[in-house]
C-alpha cells in the first residue's frame, strides 16, 4: 500500500501508525453517518471503518477464521465483602414494595464495554504486540522487523508476523531497530555527514588494498621461486574458510545424506555464530575511524546545551583564577552550581548518548515527533524498554468501564462490526 493511500486526507482512514498525517486524521475523526441506511449498510460501513485500523495487513478471510463469538470479560469483586456476606441484602424486600434505606444503596458498577473486544484476537499477533509495546512506529514496520529476523520469541528467532502469542511469552526486538523506529530521522546535514564518513571509509579500505598489493610484487621469472616464509593467516580469512566448509557440508548431497538431524542443526548454529563474528569484526574498524571525527561534534553539542561561548571553553584554569575578584567570587556566571549541574548532566548525556554519523537515525538519539499521542502501554503487556523486551501477560479482557483493546471507535461502531462477523460465522 502506498503512503499516499494509507494516510489519505480527503477520505481519512485511521491506521495503527505514528505518522503525522494519521495523527491529523485522528484529530478530525467523526462517527460514520449511518442514520439513513439499512441495517446491512450500517454493519458493512462499521466493518470497513474499523478494519482499516484493526489488522489492515491481515486478509479478510484470515480474520474471519480468527473471529470468536466469545468475548472475554471479568467483574472485579471485593474479597473482604465476599468473605463476610453472601449478598442477601441485595434481595431484601424484593417483591414487597419496600424501598431500601438510602444508606444501604449499593453503588452500581459502570457498564462493561463488551463490544470493544471484537478485535481482541488480533492483539495476540506478534506484529500487533510489537507495535503496542512501542518497539515500532506502525504495524507494518513491526511486520518488517519480524520478517527480517530482528525479533525473538522465548529466545528463538521468529519470522512469522502472525504468530499467536500465549500468556507468558516473552518477545525481544533488536535495540538498534527500536532506536531507528522510535528515534528522530536525520536531517540533510546529518545525512551528508554520514555519506562523507562512508566515502572516507571506502577510500581508506581501497588504500589499504593498494598498499598490500604494492608490498607484494610479482616474482622474477629468471630466478627460481623461493618458498616464502609462512605468514600468520588473517583471522577473518580463517572464519570465512570455516564458513565455506560448513556450507559445503550442508549443501553437498553425499555429505548431507550421511549427516544426522542433530549434526545439521549444530552446523547451522555454527554458521550463524561465524556470521555474527564476521559482522562484528567489520564494524570495529569503522567505529575506530569515526571516533575522532565525532569528538568535535560532541564538543559542539555540549556548547549548545550549556549556551556557552566556544572561546570561553578554551580558557585555562589559571586564567579563570585570575578573573576572580578580591572577595574570592567569580564574576563569570558559568561557574554557578546550577551551571555545574548542567555541565555534569551534559557530559553524562554525551557519554551515554554519543554522536555517531554512521547510525541510520539522528544522534544524539531523541524521540521522534508526534510520538507522545501514541505513548501508552496496554495492561496485558509488561514492557522493559531498556532491553527492548516485553512479556505477553494474558489475553485482553473487558472490565466495568474499560475495554483493554485500544480502539478509537465507540461501542456502537464495534457492535455493528461484531454483528457483521457474527452473521458470517
Amino acid at each position: 500500500m502506498r503512503m499516499r493511500k494509507a494516510y489519505c486526507l480527503k477520505r481519512p482512514k485511521l491506521r495503527q501508525s505514528w505518522n503525522k498525517y494519521n495523527l491529523y486524521n485522528f484529530s478530525r475523526a467523526e462517527a460514520p453517518v449511518i442514520g439513513n441506511r439499512t441495517f446491512f449498510q450500517q454493519k458493512w460501513t462499521a466493518k470497513a471503518v474499523s478494519r482499516a485500523y484493526h489488522g489492515d495487513t491481515v486478509k479478510e478471510k484470515h480474520w474471519q477464521r480468527m473471529f470468536r463469538r466469545r468475548l472475554r470479560a471479568v467483574v472485579p469483586m471485593d474479597p473482604s465483602y465476599l468473605a463476610r456476606s453472601d449478598g442477601y441484602e441485595h434481595g431484601e424486600g424484593r417483591g414487597s414494595g419496600l424501598e431500601p434505606h438510602p444508606d444501604k444503596h449499593v453503588k452500581p458498577f459502570p457498564k462493561t464495554p463488551y463490544m470493544n473486544m471484537t478485535y481482541a484476537p488480533l492483539e495476540r499477533r506478534l506484529d500487533t504486540a510489537i507495535f503496542r509495546a512501542m518497539f515500532a512506529s506502525s504495524t507494518r514496520q513491526a511486520r518488517q522487523f519480524v520478517v527480517h529476523g530482528d525479533v525473538r520469541v522465548n529466545g528463538k528467532k521468529m519470522i512469522y508476523p502472525g504468530y499467536q502469542l500465549n500468556p507468558g511469552d516473552m518477545f525481544q526486538v533488536e535495540p538498534e531497530r527500536v532506536m531507528f523506529a522510535t528515534g528522530a530521522p536525520k536531517d540533510a546535514r546529518e545525512r551528508r555527514a554520514g555519506r562523507k564518513a562512508r566515502q572516507k571509509q571506502n577510500a581508506s579500505t581501497a588504500d589499504e588494498d593498494t598498499s598490500s598489493l604494492a608490498s607484494n610484487p610479482a616474482p622474477n621469472s629468471d630466478q627460481p621461486p623461493e618458498s616464502p616464509p609462512e605468514a600468520p593467516q588473517n583471522p577473518k580469512e580463517n572464519l570465512q574458510s570455516l564458513l565455506s566448509q560448513a556450507k559445503t557440508l550442508l549443501t553437498s548431497s553425499s555429505s548431507a545424506s550421511s549427516l544426522s538431524g542433530k549434526r545439521k542443526q549444530d552446523l547451522r548454529a555454527f554458521q550463524r555464530l561465524l556470521k555474527k563474528t564476521l559482522a562484528r569484526s567489520q564494524l570495529l574498524p569503522q567505529q575506530a575511524t569515526n571516533l575522532t571525527d565525532s569528538l568535535d561534534a560532541q564538543l559542539q553539542e555540549l556548547t549548545q546545551k550549556l549556551n556557552l561561548d566556544p572561546s570561553q571553553t578554551e580558557s585555562s584554569p589559571h586564567q579563570n583564577n585570575q578573573a576572580k575578584n578580591s572577595n574570592g567570587q567569580d564574576p563569570d556566571t558559568n561557574s554557578t552550581p546550577e551551571n555545574s549541574k548542567l555541565l555534569r548532566r551534559a557530559m553524562e548525556e554525551a557519554r551515554d548518548n554519543p554522536i555517531d554519523v554512521t547510525k541510520p537515525y539522528a544522534t544524539p538519539w531523541r524521540p521522534r515527533l508526534y510520538m507522545s499521542a501514541f505513548a501508552f502501554i496496554p495492561r496485558y503487556l509488561e514492557v522493559h524498554h531498556k532491553i527492548c523486551s516485553a512479556v505477553y501477560l494474558r489475553h485482553p479482557v473487558a472490565r466495568p468501564g474499560l475495554g483493554e483493546v485500544p480502539t478509537p471507535f465507540g461501542n456502537d461502531v464495534n457492535s455493528l462490526a461484531f454483528n457483521w462477523y457474527l452473521r458470517r460465522r
